[in-house]
């Protein structure tokens, strides 16, 4: 906790006493108060109580500890792509995922100078991401990017600087947050910028193939080393019509000699069709791991 910019330290405790006293109702989030995660904390489980993490690891820790029922975590963006680390993570962490929400983002510049002269601007800190989904406006302006754990913990470190040279990229709320002037709004180089968030809990869903409800379910899956393995591998899923929306490729350790796969199928294990998909690709596999089946949050196609 100590980890966190002083302007933040006091949001942090007020959240994380809330949390302790009704951990079941708690979802952890990575990031100071004001981050985009908190923001889709609070709007995809609008009844839960967000507990602020320093990093993607305390927050599944939080879950795998008891102090809190649930996490999010973003995995991916329109702009930037995969969330770094995140495939590593979520296998590692022994978690299921429960559900996903979409969650448009939107970018501020913001800090303790005079609003009128951005020029007096030489750096901002941000996370990697957002600096990513900003990096046509930054490299127009001739801002340096600077790295920091989470955009509103960017918006505090710069509040505490007090340098107007600084500026931070963050969600707006961070500025009414920390006290700081915004320079410009939507700062974000694509207007459809978009992450994708998942929620983890300790237990699977168990979601069943309910017509109602269509349904996601997320794999990982380790080829054999044989010829023509993956084109097996996935084969099953053409042939019984499952609709593969996802699939990446990882290496497993410093060998380079192990490849994962990270997929996203539509449907649920108990489809006889999905059942036989996965069938097929376990056997081509030397491992085959579902790491949750869970409601779709948004229709892909």
């Amino acid at each position: 906790m100590r980890s966190f910019p002083a302007p933040a330290l006091a949001i942090v405790e007020k959240l994380r006493a809330a949390a302790e006293r009704d951990p079941l109702r708690a979802i952890a989030f990575q990031g100071s108060p004001g981050a985009n995660s908190h923001r889709a904390a609070t709007e995809a489980r609008p009844d839960a109580l967000p507990l602020p993490c320093f990093s993607f690891e305390d927050a599944l820790d939080a879950v795998k500890d008891g102090r809190a029922g649930q996490a999010i975590i973003p995995i991916e963006n329109s702009q930037h792509g995969r969330v770094a680390d995140i495939h590593f993570l979520l296998p590692e962490s022994g978690l299921s995922i429960v559900g996903e929400y979409f969650m448009p983002i939107h970018h501020a510049l913001m800090g303790t100078g005079d609003p009128s002269d951005e020029k007096a601007i030489e750096a901002a800190y941000s996370h990697p991401q957002a600096l990513g989904q900003s990096r046509v406006f930054l490299r127009e302006r001739a801002i340096v990017p600077l790295s920091y754990a989470d955009t509103a913990g960017a918006a505090a470190f710069v509040a505490e600087k007090n340098d107007p040279s600084l500026a931070a990229i963050a969600p707006a709320i961070a500025a009414e947050l920390y006290g700081l002037n915004i320079f410009e709004t939507h700062v974000e180089d694509s207007h459809d910028n978009m992450t994708r968030f998942v929620v983890l809990a300790d237990k699977p869903a168990f979601l069943t193939n309910d017509p109602a409800k269509q349904a996601v379910t997320t794999f990982i899956f380790e080829v054999k080393n044989i010829p023509a393995a993956l084109y097996k591998a996935l084969g099953g899923f053409a042939t019984n019509g499952v609709n593969m929306t996802k699939l990446e490729s990882y290496q497993q350790g410093a060998s380079f000699s192990a490849t994962m796969f990270y997929a996203d199928i539509i449907g649920a294990p108990g489809n006889p069709s999905v059942d036989r998909a996965l069938e097929e690709c376990a056997f081509y596999s030397k491992e085959l791991r579902i790491l949750g089946t869970y409601e779709q949050g948004r229709a892909r196609g």
